[in-house]
């Protein structure tokens, strides 16, 4: 029976008893696979008379203490637990276990993909494995033993340095392994395979050869190369940026197709989804490319931040995924343009994490509640979280937070602790008082920054206000420690560059010498993550657009110019949009800046981006609208879109800056050609003549987004050339899932049952069902209720086969109130409905009781 007990973080305390260490042995079997765990176990609390041990879907198959079976009156198993009644205070426990990795659909703990074994323990897979104390704090030497069939599986991986390998009868073999780290049971791996191999070397800077290898499906050799240059990148730049050595022998990656995550962190063995290993110049996106970097970055990041210093519990969480997801964002930056990879950032968090923060699942990045932790791999705790590090880097600068960062691993070095820990150790390195900055850690929701400007008598007088929504307990939001970064423009140039700090609920801060009222760039580098509330003419935006200093502030004044026409139209379907607007985007093409920044500045903001700026918004004006503006553009500067995408056409495909910079402009503005008819040829002859998967796909998006003629040949051609390359179908099935046609439900069923696709992989779900949900927003907000009616069938599916999946799925339901009153109605039913699902998992319950809460 599923256990709905809540936690909290209020409750923690420290494990009864500690484990030592621990030996593993798998005798690997599709259905029946033996885990022998041998712990060596101490009390730590002299009162606790009881050890119990997590265990989910576990079969006992016999149960010793220091060598001697334990007689069933001493212990009791249920679903969840294995309680044991033990009189020493230190001993030997030794627990045999069966389980079915073969049908283990959800992909937790020990499971199959495709003819591989491997595991995924965090957060709580671990249990699903052996009986344990499945918690962060309890950190334990591990060593694995593997044995499988040599002929199936001649690859037999675990964390660590490998001991010993060798044969066994009836042709099987075995391979030894040993962590000299303690770590956490979540950072555990074990994988089993027949693969291709990829090596490579690393030297540190103390002068150790590390071996790294890149272990991939048969075949997909040639794609792991790109993935073996961003580890080599990432280790180098570690070491150079904070001075984060490797401390293994050997670094291991392994490729699957079958996981719920991007890739996890384990010891010296990461398990990747196979998106993020796998590239090469005709199947992969530069979008792909630089993915695979910054997800390669982000798990070997975690070596130190993360598995060296760990979470002493999980509500701890953004203690290492807010600073590691920071840290990859500083290594992108460093390796590409910083201005354009700040603003994918914050249009994610825009997008994304701030509807989070205003949905039912809102909760600060350290949260107090949580029922299932599988539900708080959330924006909020990375992105929100990553943003909350960047602003202390701000408030001490890049010299005092490394020394803050330096002092964190002295204190902390094989330790589980807190977000508390990590932010007096900046504190006490840099004498900078963070007393005020904590409040971020345990308030949830976006504050609205509020700005007003006055001028006279040659002073400039600035005005900041924040409002911070209430809490769910009800209480009110209280002032937060909030940097902002400005700049004051005269006479088109940037003569004055100022954080400032805001610590209460309203400051003023007064500027002197000013010939005239200068005008105002804010949130300098996305300083802080807030909405603003700003008045600005469009003559304003325009010169921050122009001669602002900072690039991020010039691509926001345009976003913010793009919306208030946005929201004019919403409101009012004839308004006409000024030609003065045409003005100001004919400056985008004549500047001289660069094509990546270009493309960022011409590209409109999203649909989840107005959503988030307008409460209890009809989705289809807000479609309308984004279109309206879109074609106002494109009709007013044919000329300007047609000469930009000739010149940026390449001769042959190379992944370089310049290149994909040049592509992304050049697809921009094919997106806006697309809109009319005269320039349609453009997308087939961009489809057909095309040598890249980026340039490839644009033109599909084009024919899906506009339903154009073509489109039904394309993604037949399309399906023929690659079905038989899991990730490059992917793709297809997202972009059939975008068209925006009538009959999209038609072929949304045929879809469905097509042969390739399968609920039980995670990709191919997220890449149908979760595409049509976020990106084909006219259809999936369609008046009948069709478009959430086929994603509560999804879910409803997904709930017995991977609920975790089907958990991350739901959101664009429960995210029902930015909608109108209609469709809150249509989306609350479909909620209803799923409440009713026999065997409804704890993943989809903690969202589905938050949504329809009041």
């Amino acid at each position: 029976m599923t256990d709905f007990t809540a936690r909290y973080l209020s409750d923690y305390q420290v494990s009864n008893f500690s484990i030592a260490t621990v030996d593993l042995t798998f005798e690997l079997a599709d259905t029946a696979t033996i885990v022998t765990s041998t712990m060596a176990i101490k009390r730590e609390n002299k009162n606790a008379k009881q050890l119990v041990l997590d265990g989910e879907q576990l079969k006992l198959v016999s149960l010793q203490i220091n060598q001697q079976d334990l007689p069933e009156s001493y212990y009791q198993v249920s679903d969840t637990q294995l309680a044991l009644d033990i009189s020493a205070d230190e001993f030997i426990l030794t627990i045999v276990t069966e389980i079915d990795p073969l049908n283990n659909t959800s992909l937790e703990g020990l499971f199959k993909s495709g003819g591989a074994f491997c595991t995924q323990c965090e957060a709580e897979g671990f249990r699903r494995i052996t009986y344990y104390l499945d918690r962060p704090d309890v950190m334990s030497t591990f060593s694995t033993k593997v044995i499988a069939d040599k002929k199936s599986y001649p690859y037999l991986l675990s964390n660590g340095n490998k001991t010993a390998a060798g044969d066994l009868p009836q042709g099987k073999h075995f391979t030894c392994w040993q962590d000299p780290h303690p770590k956490p049971c979540y950072l555990f791996a074990v994988v089993a395979g027949d693969f291709d191999l990829l090596e490579g070397s690393f030297t540190t800077q103390d002068k150790r050869n590390v071996a790294l290898e890149i272990f991939v499906d048969k075949g997909n050799l040639p794609k792991a190369h790109h993935a073996m240059a961003s580890l080599k990148k990432s280790m180098l730049w570690d070491e150079e940026t904070f001075g984060l050595v490797y401390d293994l022998d050997i670094y291991m990656i392994v490729a699957v197709d079958f996981f719920n995550m991007g890739a996890m962190e384990n010891k010296g063995l990461n398990v990747f989804n196979s998106k993020f290993v796998l590239a090469d110049n005709e199947s992969a996106t530069d979008t792909d490319f630089f993915n695979i970097e910054a997800v390669i970055g982000h798990e070997y990041f975690h070596n130190w931040t993360g598995n060296r210093v760990t979470c002493r519990d999980w509500f701890q969480l953004s203690l290492k995924e807010g600073l590691t997801v920071f840290r990859d964002q500083q290594f992108s930056a460093d390796m590409h343009s910083a201005p354009v990879n700040r603003i994918k950032n914050v249009r994610l968090l825009r997008s994304k994490q701030f509807a989070e923060d205003a949905g039912p699942m809102a909760h600060p990045i350290r949260p107090e509640k949580v029922l299932e932790m599988n539900n708080f791999y959330t924006l909020t705790v990375y992105e929100k979280g990553a943003e909350v590090i960047r602003m202390i880097n701000t408030l001490l600068g890049a010299a005092k937070f490394r020394k803050g960062m330096d002092l964190y691993f002295a204190r902390f070095d094989g330790m589980a602790v807190t977000c508390d820990d990590f932010i007096n150790a900046m504190s006490d390195a840099s004498g900078v008082d963070l007393v005020l900055f904590k409040a971020w850690y345990h308030q949830s929701g976006t504050p609205i920054l509020s700005v007003e400007e006055g001028f006279s008598n040659e002073q400039y007088q600035l005005t900041l206000t924040q409002t911070n929504p209430s809490q769910k307990d009800g209480s009110e939001g209280k002032a937060l420690h909030i940097p902002v970064a400005i700049e004051l423009i005269e006479n088109n140039k940037v003569i004055r560059r100022q954080l400032l700090e805001l610590t209460s609920e309203q400051q003023t801060w007064t500027f002197d010498n000013f010939v005239e009222k200068p005008v105002l760039a804010v949130l300098a580098d996305f300083s802080a993550p807030v909405k603003l509330s700003i008045n600005q003419t469009d003559q304003e935006l325009a010169t921050v657009m122009a001669f602002a200093d900072d690039e991020f502030c010039r691509w926001d004044a345009g976003q913010q110019l793009m919306l208030n026409y946005i929201k004019a139209l919403i409101d009012d379907s004839s308004f006409a949009l000024p030609n003065s607007l045409l003005t100001t985007y004919q400056a985008i093409f004549d500047a001289n800046t660069d094509n990546a920044f270009k493309a960022e500045q011409l590209s409109l903001p999203s649909f989840d981006e107005v959503v988030a700026e307008i409460a209890q918004v009809d989705p289809i004006k807000v479609v309308n609208a984004i279109a309206a503006v879109k074609l106002f553009l494109v009709t007013g500067l044919t000329a300007s879109f047609e000469k930009t995408f000739i010149d940026n056409k390449a001769s042959a495909y190379k992944y370089s800056g310049e290149e994909v910079g040049q592509r992304a402009l050049k697809n921009v503005c094919l997106s806006y050609l697309s809109l009319l008819e005269q320039q349609q040829s453009k997308v087939v002859e961009q489809y057909q003549s095309s040598d890249n998967m980026t340039d490839t796909l644009a033109a599909l998006a084009c024919s899906a987004d506009n339903n154009l003629v073509d489109l039904a040949g394309q993604l037949q051609h399309f399906e023929q050339k690659w079905h038989s390359t899991a990730l490059v179908m992917d793709k297809w099935f997202s972009l059939a899932a975008q068209q925006c046609s009538t009959n999209i439900f038609s072929s949304l069923d045929r879809l469905l049952a097509h042969p390739l696709f399968s609920l039980k992989n995670p990709n191919r779900a997220r890449s149908l069902v979760g595409n049509f949900s976020v990106n084909n927003p006219r259809y999936f907000h369609c008046q009948s209720g069709q478009g959430y009616q086929f994603l509560a069938e999804q879910i409803a599916l997904l709930n017995e086969i991977n609920p975790q999946v089907a958990s991350r799925l739901i959101t664009p339901l429960i995210q029902f109130r930015s909608f109108d009153l209609p469709r809150q109605k249509l989306m609350r039913a479909e909620l209803e409905k799923l409440t009713t699902l026999k065997n409804l998992s704890k993943d989809l319950k903690e969202k589905l009781d938050a949504a329809l809460a009041g």
